[in-house]
Order: structure tokens, then sequence, then C-alpha cells
């Protein structure tokens, strides 16, 4: 069984930035993608960024690129998200999420999930 557990969101004000991070176990690693998903209150979830567990590929959603960086320590299974110039649009809890193959960006791709971290950003 996979396990994921984001940590890193709290509050933090526009302009500012937050380092989330996703810490996976329980299964090896080496042919998955991690992405990072967000849903905002009364909003869908939306693909924010992902990354392969192997090369490093990584894929971003248009509206995040510029501004966040996907990265990964394989030895400590990690998967990072920086994020910089934070906005209030950016608002959310912020998930990981698993998937044994190439990068996907829809939420259905993906077959684990963590508990998901609160981002808050303050105008």
């Amino acid at each position: 069984q996979v396990q994921l557990v984001e940590s890193g969101g709290r509050l933090v004000q526009a302009g500012g930035s937050l380092r989330l991070s996703c810490t996976a176990s329980g299964r090896s690693f080496s042919t998955y993608a991690m992405g990072w998903f967000r849903q905002a209150p009364g909003k869908e979830r939306e693909f924010v960024a992902a990354i392969t567990w192997s090369v490093g590929l990584t894929y971003y959603a248009d509206s995040m690129k510029g501004r966040f960086t996907i990265s990964r320590h394989n030895a400590k299974n990690t998967v990072y998200l920086q994020m910089n110039s934070l906005k209030p649009e950016d608002t959310a809890v912020y998930y990981c999420a698993q998937r044994a193959g190439p990068i996907g960006r829809l939420d259905v791709d993906y077959d684990y999930w963590g508990q998901g971290t609160q981002v808050t950003v303050s105008s």
C-alpha cells in the first residue's frame, strides 16, 4: 500500500513563497509519476504540476509556469513544490498523488492520494 504525506502548507502573505513536500512510502517508485493538484473552496480540483521519479521529467499547468517548480529527491522518496510570488487565488488545499506510468494531468490518472495540506495566501 502506498502512503503519501504532504506538509508545508500554512498562511502566507501575497508575494511570499512556500515549499510543499510530499513523502511517499510503501512501494518502489522508479517507474512512477507524481503530481500536485489543488482544490479551492467551491471549485474543482485542478492540476498543478507533475514529475517522473526516474528522470525528473516535469510538466506544469500553463497558469503555474514560471512561479511553481516541482522537483524530487529520490533518496528521500520526496517530491517538492516550490511556490513563489503567491497570490490570494493560490489559496487551496494542495494534494500530491502518484500514478504508475508516465505523467498525467487528470486526477483520474492517479491511483494514490495524500490527505492534502492547506495553503492560504492573504492579500
